[in-house]
């Protein structure tokens, strides 16, 4: 072989590393994380696992600076007669919808139109009102762009709910609690949300006080940053509320071990799963006994 060759196949491995390197920093949720998960209790298991409905994509690109929706929904919608729950999910910094669409993934195959963008900086919850105005008008119209729209009449927007990470779970907050659409959301998940500190430093301002719909609210005790205020924010919440550590998992992690418990709570208050509220309700709430959580607490 000579030289040319050698330098040829030396920049095809160099170009493999980088598309290697770019993948896995890029990659936020592992591949079927929802099979690998260690889970507690049976309905953590249950909800942890995929759902029964098929799931299909639709990408649009946005009038506003969040660049595009992404939106995952049961296939069936399609063809189907009925309306279909909302999960919004709002971005902790600079990780975007597209680097967890697995979560959506997941929530799309309970049956819920799970609602993503590509917003950077999701703190104020301006993108979540945006995508309600969106969904709104989705909706309400037989043709959209000039095509058939496929969520015309599809999306129950009378049982719409919201999760964030970090950033987007104090954007949550703002969102259910002062932004112009805030009476639509029934119910709320706040995963590793940032603290007082942290957020007045970067002027992300939020009062968990005026947040009166149920509260899920959700931390690693490994989080090195310790950048979260969940007991304090949990402390502020006066309506239906949940707080609790998931051990050994750290910030990131907290992106989706605890999906299970995240599904079993859209599932209870936006479809009326009664199987899903065990997991919650009562003193043999099965929360309580789940090994792989500490730090408990609840009023509901």
């Amino acid at each position: 072989m000579n030289k040319k060759n050698y330098k040829i196949i030396g920049i095809i491995i160099i170009l493999v590393i980088i598309l290697i390197i770019i993948f896995n920093s890029t990659r936020v949720i592992p591949n079927k994380y929802y099979s690998k998960v260690e889970t507690g209790g049976n309905i953590e298991s249950k909800y942890m696992s995929l759902g029964k409905y098929d799931v299909s994509k639709y990408e649009e690109d946005a009038k506003q600076n969040f660049k595009k929706y992404i939106i995952y929904y049961p296939s069936e919608l399609e063809n189907e007669d009925k309306k279909y729950p909302v999960v919004i999910f709002l971005n902790d910094t600079n990780l975007t919808a597209s680097k967890y669409y697995k979560l959506l993934e997941h929530m799309a195959s309970w049956g819920f139109i799970a609602v993503g963008t590509e917003s950077s900086y999701d703190w104020n919850g301006v993108s979540a009102d945006l995508v309600v105005n969106h969904l709104t008008s989705l909706n309400s119209r037989k043709k959209y762009n000039d095509k058939n729209n496929i969520f015309y009449n599809s999306i129950d927007l009378e049982s719409v709910g919201i999760e964030g990470f970090g950033e987007g779970a104090i954007g949550a907050i703002n969102a259910v609690s002062k932004d112009e659409n805030s009476s639509i959301f029934k119910c709320v998940v706040m995963i590793s949300p940032i603290g007082k500190e942290v957020s007045n430093n970067n002027e992300w301002y939020y009062d968990a006080k005026n947040v009166d719909i149920p509260s899920l609210i959700i931390n690693g005790d490994k989080d090195n940053d310790n950048r979260s205020d969940d007991k304090n924010i949990y402390s502020d919440i006066s309506n239906d509320k949940i707080f609790l550590i998931r051990k050994n998992a750290d910030y990131k992690k907290m992106y989706y071990s605890a999906d299970g418990y995240i599904t079993a709570w859209f599932m209870y208050y936006l479809k009326n799963d009664n199987g899903a509220s065990k997991a919650f309700l009562g003193d043999s709430a099965e929360i309580l006994s789940n090994k792989l959580y500490k730090n408990i607490e609840k009023n509901m």
